[in-house]
């Protein structure tokens, strides 16, 4: 025990002082995961194989600098979910989880003035000013899974964490004024307003470039962790529920001296509900 102690803590060392603090460390913790799996086992053996569907609502919106006041957008998600489960360890059950999502995220604009209430629309003072963007995403997470309690008839607590890649598919403004119309935008001078301009003393932010700006970045990533319940029925199968957060580490446009925004990533709150049947699963009458 002491020896697999001591290869641990030279395989965790390892991967920090290549992989760095910070958000890199969770990184390193999942190769360190990784790596114990491919090794020879030391629990109790399994070779478990499910797959099954989800669906998903996702809260997301995008930290910009400059800050641009946000609510929370809300889109469906849905996927394919494969798991793998390798051991378990002591009370811990081991496994691998990908997936293959289909999401829409992106931002949702609170336009407001110095008194937070919403603006007008100069053209039509019935109407007040929106703007969200909706930006359809792939995304393959890869998670190192814990679960205690129950594999085959009952409940297991769980919890995942491991690093999430997003591809870029499409994205939609929902607003009801023109992004291009000189009349929205306050120019590119801060101390002087265009002379167009019609909210320069109505709108409490004027950062507005976000609204015609293309996505420059098409690949996303960042870490994603989360935690839920399993309910398994030898028969029927897994039904999960799972709340997530994905941190993105990457920026949605360009992010050097020369750009307008020094940081624009994303930050997703998830609930998924999965069903998995069993494709392989482990021949041993003690698994409860």
């Amino acid at each position: 025990m002491r020896e697999k102690h001591i290869s641990m803590t030279i395989i965790y060392n390892k991967v920090k002082s290549l992989c760095g603090g910070g958000a890199r460390q969770m990184l390193a913790l999942l190769a360190l995961l990784l790596a114990q799996s491919a090794r020879a086992q030391v629990g109790e053996y399994r070779t478990d194989f499910a797959i099954g569907p989800s669906v998903g609502y996702t809260l997301s919106n995008v930290a910009f600098v400059p800050k641009v006041p946000q609510g929370m957008l809300g889109n469906m998600t849905f996927g394919l979910t494969a798991r793998y489960t390798c051991e378990k360890y002591f009370k811990s059950v081991c496994a691998i989880v990908g997936e293959v999502n289909y999401a829409k995220i992106g931002w949702k604009e609170n336009i407001l003035d110095i008194s937070d209430q919403p603006v007008a629309l100069h053209t039509d003072p019935t109407q007040n000013l929106r703007y969200a963007r909706h930006i359809t995403y792939v995304q393959v997470p890869l998670l190192a899974r814990l679960g205690w309690g129950r594999e085959r008839n009952g409940l297991q607590f769980f919890i995942q964490v491991g690093p999430q890649l997003g591809i870029y598919v499409s994205d939609k403004a929902d607003t009801n004024f023109d992004v291009r119309d000189p009349a929205f935008n306050p120019g590119n001078d801060s101390r002087y307003y265009s002379a167009e301009y019609q909210y320069a003393d109505t709108r409490a932010s004027h950062v507005v470039a976000q609204d015609s700006m293309a996505i420059e970045n098409k690949f996303d990533y960042g870490i994603v962790f989360g935690g839920g319940l399993e309910y398994s029925h030898r028969r029927l199968g897994h039904f999960l529920i799972e709340g997530r957060y994905y941190y993105g580490l990457g920026n949605m446009y360009g992010a050097t001296k020369s750009d307008y925004f020094a940081r624009s990533n994303y930050g997703n709150l998830v609930v998924k509900f999965t069903y998995l049947f069993d494709v392989i699963r482990t021949r041993n009458p003690k698994i409860k």
